[in-house]
């Protein structure tokens, strides 16, 4: 099939995105990206098979997007645009990455009649209450997560299937849609084999944390990722643990937060903050660390979506440390891959990170579980074969 999926970001990068559009190239589909520029980017190209066709958006569309279901003015633009797409590229059907461009997508879908695969990388209506300029003054009285719930279900209504990215997420939204149920397959965010069979180790993180117990995390540090509880737990367990360090390779905009509760616990010693590192160095980070965590504070979006760092962790032997946020709590335990913690709780946090310490074999148990699961049954190519089978079959 010829396969048009609509991004309404830049790419590179989108690890998703990218994921899905190799896996169906490989499979023989011609696969067409629609996706904005806001610079001097090649208007086309070929990334690793998928043929990148770039419309010029502008800072204004983009703060637009935010409004995009309190006023249709950037779904008039995106339509255009996707119009546009759909003619040069004569493509078969439609691929979603996520609602903020949807409304723009069957708008212009209505002249071609295309099969629509809607893909929900996220419970968007539920992610959108953390974002702080919806705490505050206009975006608060302007910008309705109510009222993208129900264009979520207006638009699920409408598309051929939907994907989703855990089966948590999936029960939420059959809950909510039982006439849709049959709509919905399962891909989940998993890393693709190359990750722990393609890389090259850097001599001098190891060399820099050989005589550490390094307790790491990978990703995203807004503070509802639950990292100040980590911070906390360190200032308890640096005198019964003396090489203690926490690692945090990640950064984001509340990072002062973090760094601020360092500085007050007087902590510098034993928290490193690496900022964003490329992610070919991912692998030496965590091969120099004991315990890998996910200490996420529990909220619609976090209990029913996998972090894809608890991937990475198990793919190279790692024992695990993550909050009770529902579907890793049922991962981890289901595999036996690591310890759970109570969200939020630093005496339970601290409690666990002691046992892990203390056991070293109860590590390395826990680590090969996890080893054992991604390699066998939760890489990327296991878990795509749904999304292959899914475009074998739309047409019929």
């Amino acid at each position: 099939m010829r396969i048009g999926m609509i991004l309404d970001a830049s790419f590179p990068p989108d690890p998703r995105v990218e994921n899905e559009a190799v896996s169906l190239v490989k499979s023989g589909h011609q696969v067409y990206l629609f996706c904005l520029k806001y610079g001097d980017e090649k208007v086309s190209e070929i990334i690793n098979g998928i043929q990148v066709k770039r419309y010029k958006s502008s800072k204004l569309e983009f703060k637009f997007s935010a409004l995009v279901y309190t006023v249709p003015f950037y779904t008039f633009l995106m339509q255009k645009k996707i119009h546009q797409f759909i003619t040069e590229t004569e493509i078969e059907a439609l691929h979603i990455h996520d609602i903020r461009i949807a409304q723009a997508v069957f708008n212009a879908n209505k002249k071609f009649n295309l099969p629509v695969v809607l893909d929900l990388h996220d419970n968007m209506p539920e992610v959108m209450k953390l974002y702080p300029h919806l705490q505050k003054f206009p975006g608060k009285y302007i910008i309705s997560p109510k009222k993208w719930k129900q264009k979520e279900e207006e638009f699920i209504k409408k598309a051929t299937k939907v994907i989703s990215v855990s089966p948590e997420f999936i029960e939420i939204l059959q809950t909510r849609l039982p006439s849709e149920k049959e709509k919905f397959i399962l891909v989940p965010n998993t890393i693709r084999a190359s990750f722990f069979e393609e890389y090259t180790v850097d001599a001098s993180i190891i060399e820099k944390y050989k005589n550490k117990f390094v307790i790491l995390y990978l990703g995203d540090t807004h503070v509802r990722r639950g990292l100040q509880t980590a911070i906390s737990a360190v200032e308890k367990l640096k005198d019964k643990i003396p090489n203690i360090k926490l690692v945090i390779v990640g950064k984001n905009t509340t990072d002062v937060v973090l760094k601020q509760q360092v500085k007050d616990l007087k902590l510098h010693d034993f928290v490193d903050f690496e900022g964003w590192q490329n992610v070919a160095l991912f692998q030496s980070y965590i091969l120099s660390s004991a315990v890998c965590i996910s200490p996420l504070h529990r909220n619609l979006q976090h209990d029913v979506a996998y972090a894809n760092k608890i991937f990475q962790y198990m793919s190279l032997g790692k024992s695990l440390l993550v909050s009770d946020a529902i579907a890793q709590k049922r991962l981890i335990e289901r595999i036996n891959s690591g310890l759970v913690h109570q969200e939020k709780d630093v005496e339970d946090f601290s409690d666990k990170v002691l046992k892990l310490f203390s056991d070293e074999k109860l590590r390395t148990e826990l680590g090969e579980n996890g080893k054992n699961f991604v390699r066998n049954e939760f890489s990327w190519e296991q878990t795509s074969k749904k999304l292959l089978h899914l475009y074998d079959n739309l047409l019929n």
